[in-house]
């Protein structure tokens, strides 16, 4: 199923949230998950939800996924309303969360898998196609008659992944997809990712994950979440440079007379300081220097040749989406309880039902 309309018209946003709150009435005093959020992705983007727990990300892809109403605001899948369109927006969004224990593990993966297309509304048939093509797909071929029981942590997150594709989803949300899972394992999901959405333009991605560099190497936008606001939304470029004002570089050389005093007090220097990690006894001295600007690096470089210095190495210092994420937040990933209280197995089982059972309404997810 493609997100195209089918006479060429340009298609709605893939998300579209105005104003979105979301309140829960618990004692001593309710709390407030969503503060007036506004989003828009666009079909076909690859976007990232970063923020501690507490920030409100699982509540909001609970309103997106129509597992629950808005308390105010709106919030739009393809231009389908959360509130009033559920029908049609399960039957175009899928979900997989890290960590999942759905299903029964008494049942092959092969049965799992087709259990779950019915779920979708496949046909038999088709049910079955599909199935055989997404265990293939996700390199679960040689574990297709196996119990999910007896499946490996990285074998079930596999086998959610193609569960998560059954019914050709226009947009699929990945709530920490690679939790617990070793590099290989996590490579191959994100491999899997990027492969389904290269496929058929307008297919969409929304991911929420608490690895930075996942984070960096799959998103094209990210926004960065904190006790239920927006806190920034860009590029993964263009929020490292909200935080990095100067140029940061490390530089190596054989030799500095006067120490790194000699190069602070050359124009453009903000500081020079010899790096941390450099040690008394080693074969060259290692300075970091806070530039300006990089053009002021040119200056830095003809003064150490008139000092009479090699320069043994050099390289800039980028800032990392954490260094981003702390200077905008000011605390970890892990620093708060999460915004909503996790699910008993057996109300997740059934919450992932309800978001594919196209006869539900949106009363469903309340």
């Amino acid at each position: 199923m493609s997100p195209t309309p089918p006479d060429g018209a340009p298609l709605p946003p893939a998300i579209e949230v105005a104003a979105l709150r979301r309140t829960y009435d618990v004692k001593p005093r309710p709390v407030v998950a969503l503060d007036g959020v506004d989003l828009e992705v666009a079909p076909g983007e690859f976007f990232g939800l970063l923020g501690p727990n507490g920030a409100g990300k699982t509540t909001l892809i609970k309103i997106l996924t129509t597992l629950l109403l808005p308390s105010a605001g709106t919030a739009r899948i393809f231009g389908f309303d959360v509130a009033t369109d559920t029908r049609r927006i399960r039957r175009i969004m899928n979900m997989v969360a890290g960590g999942e224990q759905s299903g029964y593990g008494i049942l092959t993966v092969r049965e799992q898998l087709w259990m779950f297309s019915q779920f979708y509304g496949l046909g038999t048939r088709e049910g079955w196609r599909r199935v055989d093509a997404l265990v293939e797909a996700v390199g679960l071929g040689e574990q297709r008659l196996q119990r999910v029981s007896t499946l490996s942590t990285g074998q079930r997150q596999k086998m959610n992944m193609a569960r998560g594709l059954l019914n050709d989803p226009w947009i699929l949300f990945l709530d920490e997809p690679t939790l617990g899972l070793d590099v290989s394992a996590a490579r191959s999901i994100r491999e899997q990712v990027l492969a389904w959405k290269a496929e058929i333009p307008g297919r969409t991605v929304l991911l929420t994950t608490h690895y930075m560099a996942e984070a960096d190497e799959l998103c094209e936008r990210i926004a960065i979440v904190d006790r239920g606001r927006i806190l920034a939304i860009g590029t993964p470029a263009e929020l490292k440079r909200r935080v990095q004002r100067d140029s940061i570089f490390r530089l190596a050389v054989d030799r500095l007379d006067g120490g790194p005093a000699a190069l602070a007090r050359l124009p453009g220097v903000v500081s020079a300081a010899l790096a941390s990690d450099h040690a008394p006894d080693a074969q060259h001295v290692a300075v970091n220097l806070v530039l300006r600007e990089d053009a002021a690096l040119g200056g830095v470089v003809t003064a150490l040749a008139r000092m009479g210095s090699q320069i043994r190495s050099l390289g800039k210092s980028e800032p990392t989406l954490e260094d981003v994420f702390v200077a905008l937040v000011g605390r970890g990933l892990a620093d708060e309880a999460d915004d909503t209280a996790p699910l008993p197995p057996s109300e997740a089982d059934d919450d992932l039902a309800a978001a594919h059972a196209p006869s539900h309404d949106a009363e469903a997810g309340r």
